[in-house]
């Protein structure tokens, strides 16, 4: 039997399969997906199995076997298996890459070096060896194999005959393969004998050992097994010394057992049942509900104004899927994924949902994931790799806020998780519902106006709020003007006004500035030294509460200056304003005033971001204050007032999109007021009070915003008239860089026009341009010189193949410190 397997190796010679002899005692549990150790040249290292050939191109005689089978459930189903070879054609990446990608970071390899006895090591090899190295050779047969450091401890001070063990072949180094994270595991308490026996037991206990007797006459009145911890805690006293004596004494058996961890262990959750549905909320709902029924592949565009109701369709579709005996996928961005939508779907389905996300130990990661596997849970609800659950029937995938920008992955492979969702539908005949009060004009496009290669997407709409209450009235405010009339304040007197008059009345704020830190740069004003990081050309941030400058790409910090470096000057200026200086002015202003301030910087700990909220969620605090993790998921009955700082931090962004971020980021912040009972106010303050993304925004008129910004994109042929491969080379040296960037942009132009002209007829709508390379918006980041070319491109035009074969070409002629990477379909163009 032979299996074929990709290698855990990140480079182009390895990216194919690898064909592996199955030894017999692995042929009943080895299965497609299968995570397996294999020999590859002279290590041992972690693969996938992808195949069973019926044949090998090489010679049997010639293969080598698996040598170890690393889990009994293979992490990885057949469905899987076909989306890593799917995701590396569409990606451009590796096909390893795409597959580790599925998997959580507890199953990633972690390699060992270990040291073991080979099979030369006979008798007539071994009457040279002196005593201290026939030792080693001992210790390391009774062993099996041993770290060099475990052995060194065995074996104190015989580094010199290990390594000529080494040489003369007697012992080999090898690896091992093994798991990043083990399952947790507990030691239990567990009764040897009978509750009649060990009552008899308890009275030949000493009186001298109470802690013993205690122990006995609990396990007597409950007899299943106990943790250790927990016994120790019913009884309010240290067990652990009472236990080994009960167990030297043959009465307890001390097991250790592997446990799930539950990151909600000590939560409970109110149940809730359906709520009624509106007339409007119905009409979308009886469509998704036939959908399901069809058990054929659908998907909808769910576009329903903030507080419109959205969750509750989800989880009555999610209801309607579990009844019909399959599994339910909800993708949530990573920073709306609060306690309070996690109660939503917890309170709805109990212990059938699995929660995965980053603020999560890695091993409780895994545990939810396990419980995926495991068919214990039936919903996940997590952030983007949570499309990965290994659900073998799935029947809805729902996205919400599908226009975030999180939902596309930065790092390789560079996967948007709703071509991931499109993709499974399609296998499962499942329904997919993309949620969103300000879709992206991708999604939106493909709904209204779709084209050949568009996916076939159905808009449903829910124009009102649930029980008829109004959007929030937004309130723009020209800092322009504020400043002719000498305000020179970060607040705006009408947001001045706004904050005082909440805190008379005890209702509660939330404020938006999308910039952490204290200020945006520091200047000498002498000179007009700007303070950058010495590794990247940017700028360094100013954190007073540490009192440093810090890279926000690179990490680099410095302490404050009291002088300019170049010049001397004690005339250091702090520009720009970032949260922690909002904070600040805040507390200043309003003595007595209490903030809770959310960024990267304050929810770093685990457990934090769930602290603020729930403060604030008790009225702990009047102000919420944050970046763009304050605008998403948040429902608080006694928030009226949403001020935003800087409306235009996003707009001035190079960047096509940065009118539709700055549209969703206004209008998503503003659904923050007014929720509930109490009427909400929404004041923005901008440069740019004529913008009309800030203008479509302030009027919650989604259809002038989009229709403008069609007709831009248009215009400039950008997405989603067109596609967009981004191309990064960097590289140590500016001029290589440079160099390697012209040879990869005319390998393309020249593949291109090769490719047109035998058929002498890409269609008129078959058009690519190659524009760059260009130096990226950040030129320099971590020492290495950045830049870019970028492919534009529509209709049946083969780009990512010719993108492929033009880097490939690149790479093999190029210096090997050039570093390129591919972005298809890219969100981020720094």
């Amino acid at each position: 039997m032979i299996a074929s397997v990709i290698v855990d190796i990140q480079a182009k010679q390895t990216d194919r399969a690898f064909d592996y002899l199955v030894p017999e005692s692995m042929r009943e549990w080895i299965e497609i997906g299968s995570r397996v150790a294999v020999p590859f040249g002279p290590r041992l290292i972690q693969g996938f199995v992808i195949g069973f050939p019926a044949a090998s191109e090489l010679d049997v005689s010639r293969l080598r076997p698996i040598e170890q089978l690393l889990d009994i459930q293979p992490p990885l189903n057949e469905e899987l298996v076909r989306l890593g070879r799917w995701m590396s054609q569409r990606y451009l990446c590796r096909e390893i890459t795409a597959l580790t990608a599925m998997v959580p970071a507890a199953l990633k390899a972690k390699y060992d070096r270990v040291l073991a006895v080979s099979q030369d090591a006979a008798g007539e090899r071994l009457s040279d060896l002196g005593e201290l190295e026939r030792s080693i050779i001992d210790i390391l047969r009774a062993k099996g194999a041993m770290s060099r450091e475990s052995l060194l401890q065995q074996v104190p001070k015989a580094e010199r005959a290990i390594k000529r063990l080494v040489s003369l072949g007697l012992i080999m180094e090898r690896q091992l393969v093994k798991d990043q994270s083990q399952g947790k595991k507990l030691l239990t308490v567990c009764p040897a004998a009978s509750p009649q026996e060990l009552t008899e037991a308890l009275q030949t206990i000493s009186a001298r050992a109470p802690r013993q007797q205690e122990i006995i006459r609990f396990l007597i009145e409950h007899p299943q097994p106990i943790a250790l911890s927990e016994l120790s805690a019913v009884l309010q006293a240290d067990t652990t010394s009472a236990v080994k004596s009960l167990v030297a004494k043959g009465l307890v058996t001390l097991r250790s057992e592997t446990v799930m961890r539950d990151p909600y262990k000590y939560r409970s959750f109110e149940r809730t049942s359906p709520l009624p549905l509106t007339d409007a909320q119905s009409k979308v709902f009886a469509e998704i509900r036939d959908a399901l029924d069809t058990g054929e592949p659908h998907a909808f565009l769910l576009q329903g104004v903030t507080g419109s109701g959205k969750t509750e369709i989800y989880l009555q579709a999610i209801e309607r899927t579990l009844a019909a005996g399959k599994e339910a996928i909800v993708l949530v961005p990573e920073i709306s994924l609060t306690p309070q939508m996690v109660e939503r779907f917890k309170g709805r389905f109990g212990d059938l949902v699995a929660v995965m996300h980053s603020r999560l130990s890695q091993g409780e990661r895994y545990d939810e994931w396990r419980k995926v596997q495991l068919t214990q849970a039936k919903v996940v609800v997590g952030a983007r790799s949570a499309v990965f659950a290994p659900f073998r029937h799935i029947g809805i995938i729902i996205i919400d806020e599908e226009h975030e920008t999180s939902y596309k992955q930065e790092e390789s492979p560079k996967y948007h998780a709703r071509d991931i969702a499109l993709w499974r539908i399609q296998q499962h005949g499942a329904t997919l519902v993309l949620g969103s009060a300000t879709p992206s004009l991708e999604t939106y496009k493909a709904a209204v106006e779709p084209e050949e290669e568009d996916p076939r997407i159905r808009r449903l709409a829910l124009e009102e709020r649930v029980a008829g209450r109004p959007l929030p009235p937004v309130k723009l405010v020209d800092m322009r003007e504020e400043l002719h009339t000498g305000n020179r304040s970060m607040f705006s007197r009408q947001l001045r006004e706004a904050i005082e008059d909440r805190l008379q009345r005890g209702e509660q704020m939330i404020l938006l500035l999308n910039r952490r830190g204290y200020s945006t740069f520091v200047m000498c004003r002498s000179c007009g030294t700007v303070c950058e990081c010495p590794h990247c050309d940017i700028s360094l941030t100013y954190h007073r509460s540490s009192r440093t400058l810090r890279c926000h790409y690179c990490g680099y910090a410095e302490r404050e200056p009291d002088e300019c470096p170049t010049c001397a000057s004690p005339h250091i200026r702090f520009f720009g304003t970032g949260t922690q200086r909002v904070e600040e002015e805040l507390v200043r202003l309003y003595p007595g005033i209490r903030v809770i301030r959310m960024d990267v910087d304050t929810t770093s700990e685990k457990g934090s971001h769930e602290k603020w909220l729930k403060q604030f969620q008790e009225r702990r605090a009047d102000v919420l204050l944050g970046t763009q993790m304050v605008a998403k998921g948040l429902d608080f009955p006694y928030v009226t007032l949403v001020g935003v700082i800087a409306a235009d931090s996003v707009l001035r962004i190079p960047d096509f999109r940065s009118a539709e971020r700055t549209f969703q980021l206004l209008t998503q912040v503003a659904g923050r007021a007014g929720r509930h009972d109490l009427p909400g106010e929404v004041i923005v303050q901008t440069y740019a009070p004529d913008h009309y993304s800030i203008v479509s925004a302030s009027q919650h008129d989604y259809g002038a915003f989009v229709r403008r910004e069609l007709e831009e994109r248009r215009m400039l042929d950008y997405p989603p008239y067109s596609r967009l491969i981004l191309i990064t080379l960097s590289h140590l040296q500016l001029a290589s860089v440079m160099r390697a960037g012209e040879q990869l942009a005319q390998a393309i132009r020249r593949m291109w026009e090769a490719r047109r002209q035998p058929v002498g007829a890409a269609g008129a709508s078959d058009q690519m341009l190659v524009l760059g390379p260009v130096a990226s918006p950040i030129p320099r980041i971590k020492d290495r010189y950045r830049f870019q070319c970028m492919v534009k491109y529509r209709g049946n035009v083969p780009a990512p193949e010719l993108v492929h074969a033009a880097s490939e070409e690149i790479r093999r002629s190029s210096d090997p410190e050039l570093q390129l990477v591919i972005d298809v379909d890219p969100y981020m163009m720094m």
